[in-house]
């Protein structure tokens, strides 16, 4: 089956294009907020030939079924035989490319966005992101990359669980993994990573729990902190024992069952927004996986005794 996409004159973000090809994913972040990244799996797609068009984003594609044709073409890149399951390509932001497979195919794809790229190879790096680019590679198998875009995949079935703040600690690894590999291979990331320091630690707790009913947001934790988001996700981890993401959940919902407790909220939707959560659902789904309970039962007994 030949995919017609017409031309556009300006590169399309990776939402725009997935409207205009006839298989939708069965799974796509567009609707979750994240900033940075976006992400799209698609299972078992038939036959297909297509020519891409640009796109804003870099796009990084694991290769989680291949089919048992593929052809492919973009700059540096001609592929005439199927990708071995688990390896990873890249096309960077702005590559137009073109595609040919036969049997089913599925495959994960993350975009990043290149200013983002710039902003973690400056920062991390210690890089001039005005003089390096990402290299386009063809099926690649990058262990540590792999993992990264797997829990890209996880966030995903969550439904974007994590919120933005999730999404913002994958974007940063992903770009960490894709630099090493695509745009400065072999260097080393500039600094050490041990515990955030005592005393920035407590800084970034009282920033959170000043900020619980927002969206504090994981580059204005690190800037807290005065570290890059990518080291200050590392040292924070380290020091709590949780992800920032995860972190600010436990609060949150630490919040919320004082907030149960004292009966000053008739309503379960007014606690949820109270303290952060987008909506009742999420608010129910992560309070009781961490209390064991839904929000309206610990409610109940808090009430009665």
């Amino acid at each position: 089956m030949r995919w017609e996409i017409a031309e556009h004159g300006t590169p399309l973000a990776p939402w725009e294009y997935h409207r205009l090809i006839p298989h939708a994913p069965t799974a796509a972040s567009h609707r979750f907020g994240w900033a940075g990244l976006a992400a799209a799996r698609f299972c078992d797609l038939p036959d297909a030939e297509f020519e891409q068009p640009r796109m804003t984003h870099h796009m990084l594609i694991l290769f989680t079924r291949p089919p048992d044709e593929l052809e492919c073409r973009y700059v540096g890149v001609r592929r005439h035989r199927p990708p071995p399951v688990g390896t990873i390509s890249v096309v960077p932001a702005g590559t137009p490319s073109w595609w040919r497979w036969a049997g089913t195919k599925s495959s994960l794809h993350a975009y990043l966005e290149p200013g983002l790229i710039g902003r973690v190879a400056a920062e991390t790096f210690g890089l001039d992101p005005a003089r390096e680019v990402v290299r386009p590679f063809d099926s690649v198998a990058l262990p540590q990359l792999g993992v990264a875009m797997r829990a890209v995949d996880a966030e995903l079935a969550a439904g974007g669980a994590g919120g933005r703040l999730a999404a913002e600690s994958l974007a940063n690894i992903l770009a960490v993994h894709l630099i090493r590999h695509a745009v400065a291979p072999g260097r080393v990331v500039a600094g050490r990573d041990g515990a955030l320091p005592r005393g920035r630690l407590r800084a970034v707790v009282e920033y959170v729990e000043e900020h619980l009913d927002g969206t504090p947001s994981l580059a204005e934790m690190a800037a807290v902190a005065r570290l890059s988001p990518f080291h200050f996700a590392r040292q924070f981890k380290t020091a709590t024992g949780l992800p920032p993401h995860q972190y600010v959940i436990a609060r949150r919902v630490e919040r919320a069952k004082q907030l149960l407790s004292e009966g000053s909220m008739p309503s379960l939707a007014e606690v949820a927004l109270h303290v952060g959560f987008s909506d009742q659902s999420q608010f129910a789904r992560h309070f009781k996986r961490l209390v064991g309970v839904t929000p309206g039962q610990f409610r109940v007994p808090a009430r009665t005794t």
